[in-house]
């Protein structure tokens, strides 16, 4: 954290690029150049549901009233929990549901540009990084899909490297950020990981919310050094913080106290002590001035006991006491709408919005992304793919139960003869499999929840459209992942069970098995898309799966269910695996060996059934080839319906808070 450091940001030569009001075209930063934020009379509403049997509506008012400007410098939100620190971090960074919202945010005067959400960075609280992917290879993501196409690969990488360089990750470059499973780097080089994916676009505002957030004070300290070098540069740095020590306090440029939702104070944080000062409340010496601040802000400082004690005294000589004493909140609220403070920065602001009049509504309307659908598609891909493999646990652990659980039932079921007890042991097998491909589908559940952060997240910022993501999510890790299994049993259990020796029937039982994996894995990525825990998708799917093997076809005969519920077997996936594999390796085949069913009355009554033919015809199974590929076709429109849903699922996702 030496001060050679100092220069954190990497010089674009097209800089305007971005969008923004300019009030400035020189290439290079001065301390005094910059975005100036401006927000006025920001309030923001939601509607909150109280009660059981009967649902209230309710709002509630999160910001009442905000005016501010954020100038180039460290600009620090402070205040208790559930003040409104995210929330007003979220307006000023256009992630906040426009539902309940008012008032005017502009950058240098005039409205946020269309495209602000994805030409600005934002670093969330909880680190949002691939954990399984090295600090390089998450840089090199947002780069690939953040800068545009037209920029050459070398001139990317040179970013890349400048950017580990400033941000002081060279030792770590090329280590994996770290998951549950893998250790990787420590929390402070996460935190800079993090914001280094969106310095990448050289934005000229930064957004942190909490940036200090499960770092100890020391790792805390550093980040903030870093943020300080950066923000000399002209940056504009906005950031929501809880409580921070003092070395930290004293970097701040600007200071907004925010408590339950009211503006308590807006200005230098130099200043911020002196203001209490004249509000009545003294900081003790050697008091940590955030610790102050909020301990007046909650009513439990000393200072706060003192000016209610002279508060009291001045109360008794007069002649009519006070109706009710205001709160703390409430009065500091008052004091500061009438201090010199806020009408300097009222004066600002009328002359802000003034300009906003002159220069209207902004007519920007860049496109969002940068690269193409299929430049998306390919690096969504790729990450996915790398993320497979960088979790042995997921991958390599599933593929090595497949073989043991085949080499097993193989045992179980060896070398099957072609007599009754055949006959039922093939109907056993076939039907495990069916259902065992359902139920070990359940874990593509994890697909879209696991990442749903992540998605939310590189999805407002820009990096791709949600097409992209789900089709590159789907080719890289479910195809794979439901293939490979079908393959592996297949080509073990076939032999070892002795099916039918014909190589049209080995491939239709690998393709059925493929198709009822994809399909199942389908249903599962429509429950779960959009969920936030696993356990709850994870239930609906095996409830699902319960009642759908009830109308497989081997617990219960389909034919002699009533009418008024027969008409639940078309919903059921593993009745057409079933079904399919049934007729595959029962058609056509023997199982009274030594008998003529011509000559042997034995075979020739309704009770006995020698050839697969008549176990097919008893199944209630057609005996054509449609009786077959009904099933597959079946399957296909399924999954297509499935995906669709979970698609659409994805799409409308809420994405703002």
């Amino acid at each position: 954290m030496s001060s050679s450091n100092d220069h954190v940001l990497v010089p674009m030569s097209q800089r305007n690029n971005n969008g923004l009001p300019r009030m400035n075209s020189r290439a290079v930063r001065t301390l005094t150049e910059g975005d100036v934020l401006s927000f006025h009379h920001i309030t923001y509403r939601v509607k909150v549901k109280s009660g059981f049997l009967v649902r209230k509506t309710v709002e509630k008012e999160i910001l009442s009233d905000i005016n501010g400007i954020m100038k180039p410098g460290l600009n620090a939100i402070l205040g208790p929990t559930g003040g409104g620190k995210s929330s007003l971090l979220d307006v000023l960074a256009a992630r906040k549901d426009p539902k309940g919202l008012s008032g005017d945010v502009l950058v240098n005067g005039a409205p946020q540009p269309a495209h602000f959400k994805c030409c600005s960075g934002y670093v969330v609280q909880d680190d949002v990084v691939m954990g399984t992917l090295t600090v390089r290879e998450n840089l090199q993501f947002s780069a690939a899909l953040r800068l545009p196409a037209t920029m050459k690969n070398h001139e990317k990488n040179e970013r890349i490297n400048t950017i580990i360089k400033e941000l002081g990750l060279e030792k770590v470059a090329d280590s994996k950020v770290g998951t549950q499973f893998i250790r990787g780097i420590s929390g402070g080089e996460r935190k800079r990981t993090s914001i280094g994916m969106e310095l990448i676009t050289d934005p000229s505002i930064l957004f942190l919310d909490e940036p200090t957030t499960g770092l100890d004070s020391s790792t805390a300290n550093a980040v903030l050094l870093l943020l300080k070098r950066m923000s000399k540069q002209g940056r504009t740095i906005i950031f929501s913080i809880h409580q921070p020590r003092y070395s930290i306090f004293k970097l701040f440029d600007s200071l907004t106290l925010l408590a339950s939702g009211k503006l308590v104070f807006h200005g230098p944080a130099q200043k911020a002590l002196e203001y209490f000062a004249s509000a009545g409340y003294h900081c003790e010496p050697y008091n940590n001035p955030a610790d102050f601040f909020l301990d007046v802000i909650n009513g439990d400082s000393s200072a706060v006991m003192l000016n209610r004690e002279e508060q009291d005294n001045e109360a008794n000589k007069t002649e009519e006491p006070s109706k009710g004493e205001k709160p703390v909140i409430e009065n500091l609220s008052e004091f500061y709408i009438n201090s010199a403070i806020y009408g300097e920065t009222k004066a600002e602001l009328d002359q802000l919005s003034g300009a906003q009049k002159k220069k209207g509504t902004s007519a920007v309307k860049e496109p969002v992304y940068v690269t193409s659908f299929c430049h998306q598609l390919r690096w969504i891909a790729r990450r996915s793919f790398k993320n497979l493999l960088g979790n042995p646990q997921a991958s390599v652990a599933q593929l090595i139960v497949t073989v043991i659980l085949g080499l097993i039932i193989g045992a179980i079921y060896f070398d099957l003869k072609n007599d009754p007890a055949g006959m039922q042991n093939r109907a056993g097998v076939l039907f495990f499999l069916t259902t065992n491909q359902c139920f070990s589908s359940v874990s593509a559940v994890e697909l879209f929840v696991v990442e749903k952060k992540l998605f939310i997240h590189e999805y407002i910022s820009g990096y791709y459209r949600v097409s992209s993501y789900f089709f590159g999510k789907v080719m890289s890790d479910l195809l794979p992942m439901r293939f490979l299994p079908s393959v592996i049993y297949t080509c073990i259990l076939y032999f070892m069970l002795g099916l039918k020796k014909t190589v049209d029937a080995f491939f239709i039982m690998m393709f059925t098995l493929i198709m009822v994996a994809y399909t199942a894995s389908s249903m599962a990525l429509a429950i779960a898309t959009g969920q936030s825990v696993v356990s709850v998708a994870t239930l609906l799917m095996t409830i699902s799966f319960v009642f759908m093997m009830l109308f497989s076809g081997l617990l219960v005969n389909l034919r002699t269910i009533g009418p008024w519920l027969s008409w639940l077997q078309y919903f059921s996936i593993p009745r057409y695996g079933f079904t399919a594999l049934q007729h595959n390796e029962f058609l056509g085949q023997e199982f009274c060996p030594g008998f003529n069913v011509t000559d042997n009355s034995t075979c020739v009554n309704s009770y006995t059934i020698c050839t697969g033919n008549e176990y097919l015809i008893n199944q209630g199974i057609e005996l054509s080839p449609w009786g077959l590929w009904k099933n597959h076709v079946a399957l296909a429109c399924m999954i297509i319906i499935f995906l669709t849903i979970a698609y659409l699922k994805l799409l409308f996702l809420k994405k703002y808070s």
